[in-house]
């Protein structure tokens, strides 16, 4: 495994190939019911492989895997081999007493003493607010000077332009993630804004190198165009070499679901040099990304400048569902998410009284109200 390090945390190295703690095996497909034996079994192939970065949070499987994270460290010995991150619930955050209330019972979860890397989870323009407003600051900064936190930063999930408010927002940061592959290059804060933050001395670290699995398990086409390179190629190692290949990324996080997708992971992650991808790699994984971006429905880059919308509609999040539909074909799990996250509270498409609000905001010239009609018949 090869290890690199932050830029404002001198001496310490974390493995290229992080372990999320997201996506692990459970039973009969509920979340909140961690299969432990073959969870376990990951962490361990983990250890082994050299990885030393795990990152879990409050609400990832309904709350069991800082609890399961915890327990398997412990029972394999290894918490002092490891550094452990997890993020603060901003959601559930609205005054500052919260921020310790939070904090205390991931510790207590998590049956330690001390969080090595502490986020604030999905930091977007109206969150960042709240952790103003709430004293994120003063929060995190009594909790690093109490021991409770080692390192600071936030996990992000917005347009470009609310990243770089963050990010220049706080001098405390000491690292970001942002979600980063090689069809999402300019999606959220994207390659400009890894670029950014690491100017401004952040380690940045990359969630999603595989598209929650989607570009590990490509469709003929690309794989077609990845064979064309003439040497036999898995199309995550494509991916994973993609996002390590840069010297501003630190480390990479994956939620494997087996141990032999961790020892696929770790071998990549153990080979993948900095700026070491050829031109005609370039190029195909060039050819692979337009092949996807043709089938994107909509031109929408999520930046965000059509919001608000006076009907409440969530415009650009509803885009990126529809996108995710056309380009990766996952239609019943977009329709599930959009039925609950936004047509269930009154944000969904066809709360659009087609003003028009949003029409000359938008820096791509969508014809947003009737893309919102196409979109409503895709995900219902």
């Amino acid at each position: 495994m090869q290890y690199r390090t932050f830029p404002k945390i001198p001496g310490l190295k974390v493995s290229a190939l992080g372990l999320g703690m997201m996506r692990l095996p459970t039973v009969e497909g509920d979340q909140g019911r961690i299969d432990e034996e073959r969870a376990l079994d990951i962490v361990r192939a983990a250890l082994d492989a050299g990885v030393n970065y795990i990152d879990t949070a409050w609400s990832y499987h309904n709350g069991e895997s800082e609890r399961f994270t915890g327990r398997a460290l412990r029972s394999l010995g290894a918490r002092e081999k490891v550094y452990v991150a997890t993020k603060a619930p901003i959601w559930h955050i609205d005054k500052r007493g919260d921020w310790d209330r939070y904090l205390d019972e991931q510790l207590e979860r998590l049956q330690d003493a001390h969080i090595d890397f502490y986020l604030v989870h999905a930091l977007s323009a109206p969150r960042w607010e709240t952790f103003l407003r709430t004293g994120g600051i003063e929060a995190l900064q009594a909790a690093k000077a109490d021991g409770r936190i080692k390192h600071v930063g936030f996990s992000f999930h917005d347009s470009l332009s609310a990243f770089k408010t963050i990010v220049d927002g706080w001098d405390g940061w000491e690292f970001c993630q942002v979600q980063y592959n090689y069809v999402d290059e300019d999606y959220q804060a994207g390659a400009e804004g890894i670029e950014y933050a690491s100017a401004k001395g952040l380690g940045v670290i990359v969630m999603e190198p595989l598209r929650g699995g989607a570009l590990a398990k490509v469709p003929d086409e690309v794989k077609a165009i990845f064979a064309s390179w003439g040497k036999p190629r898995m199309a995550a190692e494509w991916a994973l070499r993609h996002v390590l290949d840069r010297q501003d990324v630190v480390t990479t996080l994956s939620g494997m679901g087996s141990v032999d997708q961790l020892w696929e992971n770790a071998a990549v992650a153990s080979a993948a040099g900095m700026n070491a991808i050829t031109a005609g790699e370039r190029a195909v994984l060039d050819c692979a990304r337009a092949w996807f971006l043709e089938r994107m429905a909509v031109p929408c880059t999520t930046c965000g400048y059509c919001k608000p919308c006076p009907s409440g509609v969530a415009i650009p999040e509803i885009f990126e569902l529809w996108n995710t539909v056309t380009v990766f074909g996952d239609r019943t799990g977009r329709s599930s998410w959009y039925k609950s996250a936004y047509a269930s509270k009154g944000n969904g498409a066809d709360a659009c009284t087609e003003c028009g609000a949003c029409l000359p905001k938008c820096p791509q010239g969508i014809a947003i109200p009737d893309r919102l009609r196409e979109a409503l018949l895709a995900l219902t």
